[in-house]
This record gives structure tokens, C-alpha cells and sequence, in this order.
């Protein structure tokens, strides 16, 4: 059997090591450290958003955004229906009513004509959400401009789930500056890892510094512990820092042989329907995906037979693929959860299918993927 080919599994460059040492050598072992300052400023530098605050996850990020809204039970919070369940599961989490958005069929991301249908129908129901979570699809910005044109008008903040989409632009802007705030994910197949860990980030420092105190319990700056709120333990450690200020370091390194990758498999796959590049903007190509020829959506939430042999052939020849995102609506945990729109979502989960787009990949091994989809 050849090797295993992951997916997207972590790739390390050598330089995150000695930074782990780093923060060894200084004892700064808990959350909190230099390295945890180091890498909030470099990454804030990087994504050219002022205020950053380092967490656990990108989860931990959106549910401090939320408690920031007063999300609560009965309210109603809008978000991208095609995206994994983290992006709504923190406010499903505190008793609020989802209602998802369908996709764009030219960008895979939140459909912005259906956005203001769907908060001019909440505004004359008197039930405008606390909040819009758009997600940056695959590495791919949303219509930031369009996005937070509808969100002013009706008073509702946006947040951005770039959980995927670090290093991607939308015109001169980075991914996730947009909007109230944005989230980022480090998790072990994303961009850059730090093993587990996220970043909240916004323009408004004042969101960024209550976010930070919520990370740490909410405690007040006194000799005791003082709490005039219930906080959480939400902030990343020093160690975990280290590796992310290595990583971040590599991040153009990483993007080019991202978007390499997928040419790689355009140039092998002529025959097959590729996620588009919105015309806005740079994706950062976290994952290539493609498009099985069209069959009917399956309304009980499984990939075509099609997509699920290939899925289940390739497995057989030790290599990981993975279907598209679920939609939400399509979700049991979901049944009876509004949507406006779905059937674009339903089709893109229905003949989609992640192939491998690790950074390790070389062109040999790309080929095999190709060759093994050729043959099938």
C-alpha cells in the first residue's frame, strides 16, 4: 500500500520548535506569555486588523462575540448555510433560533440578495436577528461591501467566520476585516496550526479587550479574585502560541503552494467543474474542490452514490477525501431551522468533493489522485 495522503494535515516548517523552546525556556507554560503577545500582534499585523485577541478556538472566538450581542434564548441569529456547524453551534448553544442563508451560486459563500430578503422580512416581523455570521467558504471572502451595506441598513451587526480564509483578499482588504469582528481558526488542517486555537479580531478595541477578559474568567484587576460577571476559559496558551508566531511566519509559503496545488488538479482534470474564484477577490485555496457531473440534490442529506464511490475508491488506495460541508438546513439537529434559499447548498453538497491539498503534496502525489480519478 502507498503511503497515506491526508486531506490537509498540519505541515511544520523547522522554525516552530525552537520558538516552543523559547517559551519553555521562559517558564511562561500556562495561558497567557510573551509568545501569546507575540503572535496577537503579528497576526493583527498581518491581517491588517488593529485588535486581536489569541483563544482557544475559533468556536471559543464566536461565542464571546455572541455573549458580547447578549445572545440569548429566543433570539434569532442569521449564518451562511453551506459551512461546518461551529459557525452557528455557540449561539444554537445559547437557546438562539438559526436561520440560514443559501450560497451564492458564482462564490459558494452567503447570498447577499437572499440576506436582504430575509432581514427585510425579519425588520417587518419586528425579529432582526442579533446577528449575521457570513463564512468565508473554502478560503474564499464573502461579499464583504455587499454584506455590510444590508447589515447598516438594518442596524444588525456582521461578523465574519474566516475560519478557512486566512490569507485570502477581498480587493486590498485581508479575509475577516469586515463588519463587528472576525474569527480565525488554527486548527490542525487549517492554513497555519497551532494544534488547537483561534484568533477574534476587530477594529473596535473595546470588543477585543472585553473578549480577552471573558477568555480569562472575568476577573477584575485586583490582588483578589473579584468578578462582577461569570467569564470562561477561553485564552490560548504560551506553548501554543509559540508554534502559531512559526507558523504565521510561512504563511506566503504556504498560500503559493495552496494555489499550486489546485492547478495542479485543473491542469490534470480538465473534465471536472472546479469551486470558483469570485471575481472580488484572492482565495487562499484552503481545500480544492470539485464538482462530480449534476444529479439531483438528495434531499435526505447525502453525497450523490457518484461522489460517495469515489470517496469510498480512493479511500480503498489509502488517500482521504471528504465531501462538501452538509448544509445546515439539511442538518437533523436543525430540522424545522428557517432557510432561505438551500437549493444551491443542497447540489454543491450533493456532487462535491474535497480532494487532497495538504502543503506536503508534491506534484507525484497530486498525479496519483488525478491517475486514480481517471481510472474510476
Amino acid at each position: 500500500m502507498d503511503r497515506r495522503i491526508f486531506l490537509s494535515p498540519p505541515w511544520m516548517s523547522g522554525d516552530e520548535l525552537p520558538l516552543v523552546h523559547e517559551a519553555f525556556d521562559s517558564n511562561y507554560i500556562a495561558p497567557c506569555g510573551p509568545m501569546v503577545d507575540r503572535f496577537e500582534r503579528a497576526f493583527s499585523a498581518r491581517v491588517q486588523i488593529p485588535h486581536a485577541a489569541a483563544l482557544a478556538s475559533g468556536t471559543a472566538a464566536l461565542d464571546l462575540l455572541f455573549h458580547e450581542l447578549g445572545v440569548t434564548h429566543g433570539d434569532f441569529v442569521f449564518c451562511s448555510d453551506l459551512t461546518f456547524i461551529s459557525s452557528i453551534g455557540p449561539a444554537f448553544h445559547r437557546g438562539a433560533h438559526p436561520v440560514f442563508l443559501d450560497c451564492d451560486e458564482a462564490t459558494w459563500t452567503m447570498n447577499p440578495d437572499l440576506l436582504e430578503e430575509a432581514l427585510a422580512d425579519a425588520n417587518r416581523q419586528n425579529r432582526l436577528p442579533k446577528a449575521v455570521v457570513a463564512v468565508d467558504l473554502y478560503g474564499q471572502c464573502c461579499d464583504y461591501d455587499r454584506l455590510e451595506r444590508i447589515c447598516e441598513t438594518y442596524q444588525v451587526p456582521l461578523i465574519v467566520d474566516a475560519a478557512e480564509a486566512l490569507g485570502a483578499r477581498y480587493g486590498t482588504r485581508s479575509a475577516g476585516d469586515a463588519g463587528m469582528a472576525a474569527v480565525y481558526s488554527f486548527n490542525g488542517n487549517k492554513i497555519i496550526t497551532t494544534s488547537g486555537g483561534g484568533m477574534l479580531c476587530s477594529r473596535d478595541r473595546g470588543i477585543v479587550e472585553r473578549a480577552r477578559k471573558r477568555s480569562q474568567q472575568s476577573r477584575e484587576p485586583m490582588s483578589w479574585y473579584e468578578h462582577l460577571e461569570v467569564g470562561y476559559n477561553y485564552r490560548m496558551s504560551n506553548i501554543v502560541a509559540a508554534i502559531g508566531v512559526g507558523q504565521l511566519a510561512h504563511l506566503d509559503e504556504i498560500l503559493q503552494k495552496k494555489r499550486e496545488i489546485e492547478s495542479w488538479y485543473r491542469a490534470g482534470l480538465p473534465e471536472f467543474a472546479f469551486m470558483p474564484e469570485a471575481p472580488y477577490g484572492t482565495s487562499n485555496r484552503w481545500l480544492t474542490v470539485v464538482q462530480f457531473s449534476a444529479e439531483n440534490a438528495n434531499k435526505e442529506g447525502h453525497p450523490s452514490a457518484t461522489v460517495e464511490c469515489t470517496r469510498q475508491k480512493l479511500e480503498q488506495e489509502n488517500i482521504e477525501s471528504r465531501p462538501v460541508w452538509k448544509p445546515m438546513h439539511l442538518q437533523p439537529v436543525f430540522q424545522g431551522c428557517q432557510c432561505y434559499g438551500g437549493s444551491v447548498s443542497e447540489r454543491l453538497f450533493t456532487n462535491g468533493l474535497c480532494l487532497p491539498s495538504g502543503v506536503s503534496l508534491t506534484r507525484p502525489d497530486v498525479e496519483r489522485v488525478i491517475s486514480i480519478l481517471h481510472r474510476w
